[in-house]
This record gives C-alpha cells, sequence and structure tokens, in this order.
C-alpha cells in the first residue's frame, strides 16, 4: 500500500473515531524491506528515524489540525510506550487526566507558530522503552532542533509506593525545567519496564 495512502488511513479513521480507537497496526506499521542491509550506524548518528511522520505529510492549513494530528500521535506513541503489562492499568487516569494537559500543552505551542511554521514541524516516533524517560518529541525538521520533549519517570518517594511523573521540557531554557503533567500511582511493586 502507497505510503501517503496509508497515512491517509490513519488520519481518517483517527478522526472517525475521535481518537477514542487505536488504527489497526497494519496501517500504521511500516512494510519491511527484505533485502535492506541493516548498518547499526545509522541509528547512533540520526536523533531521529526516517520514518518520524511530517505534519506536512497530512496538509496542517489551521492550528486545530495541527493540534488534532498530535493529539492523535500522542495517545498512540504513549500507549506504545506502556506497552501491554502498564497500559491497561493506568489507561483511564492517563486519559482523563494526562492527555487533556498534553493537548493544553500542544495547543500553546501552535500559538508559537503560523501555519507555514507548523508545517516543518515533526513528532518523533521512535519511542523509549526499558527505564528511559522519552515518549515523544517534537521538532523543526529544517533545523534538526526540539522544540519539546514529553517524557514519563518513574517515582519511588520513601514509604509511598511507584509513580508515574508526566511532563515535559522546552527548548526555551534549554530543556532544564521539569513542567509537570501530572502524576499516576503504579503499586507498591516495581512496575515492569517500558514497552513489555
Amino acid at each position: 500500500m502507497k505510503k501517503w495512502l496509508r497515512k491517509s488511513l490513519v488520519v481518517g479513521f483517527t478522526i472517525m473515531t475521535f481518537g477514542l480507537v487505536t488504527p489497526p497496526s497494519a496501517l500504521t506499521m511500516e512494510p519491511a524491506k527484505p533485502n535492506a542491509p541493516i548498518n547499526p550506524d545509522t541509528f547512533e548518528r540520526h536523533q531521529y528515524p526516517s520514518h518520524s511522520v511530517s505534519f506536512e505529510d497530512f496538509k496542517i492549513d489551521t492550528k486545530g489540525s495541527f493540534v488534532d494530528l498530535a493529539m492523535s500521535k500522542a495517545e498512540v506513541l504513549a500507549f506504545e510506550k506502556f506497552g501491554s503489562r502498564i497500559g491497561p492499568v493506568i489507561e483511564d487516569e492517563f486519559k482523563s487526566i494526562i492527555l487533556p494537559r498534553i493537548e493544553e500543552v500542544i495547543q500553546s505551542i501552535s500559538d508559537q507558530y503560523s501555519n507555514e511554521e507548523l508545517q516543518r514541524l515533526v513528532i518523533s516516533e521512535q519511542v523509549s522503552g526499558g527505564n528511559t524517560e522519552k515518549i515523544f518529541h517534537i521538532y523543526d525538521e529544517m533545523s534538526g532542533n526540539d522544540i519539546i520533549r514529553f517524557h514519563v519517570r518513574r517515582d519511588n518517594p520513601p514509604q509511598d509506593g511507584f509513580w508515574f511523573n508526566f511532563h515535559y521540557h522546552t527548548h526555551h531554557d534549554s530543556f532544564q525545567t521539569h513542567h509537570e503533567l501530572g502524576n499516576i500511582f503504579w503499586a507498591k511493586n516495581t512496575p515492569p519496564k517500558w514497552m513489555s
């Protein structure tokens, strides 16, 4: 299936279901290239993989369409990071508490850019697993510089169990400040690794 058609179907599916249903994996997965050699150095040199989705591919013509696309990708990438063991446990709280706050932040980002500038923004698609914090980043395709980074950290306050701390960093202060989005309680026991 052609790449543009797949992307159009994913966006259409997301819009038709109001983002409540994840598009089928057959639409979101990149087709395998059977004879393509794998160069491990490629992954270390490039900050973002080549399959990152540019908002330009979806004809961003308003700030609202930018926010809609960013939010649909944010939810998909977050649940990819959570994996099948964490996702079902925190799904309701994430959707009711964290996602609306992510939307507010993305809306404020869109207010800082013109419609033409928004077309240069790209959302990273490489979710990090294990114990790393990255959910997704939005960056400028022309410069390669990050605009905003959305992360989740595991916290374990003494005698208080494990919490997932959702936050973001912006380029305005060189990504130094943690801007809180919210916390979700896990349990007293150690949570599984991301993407497990």
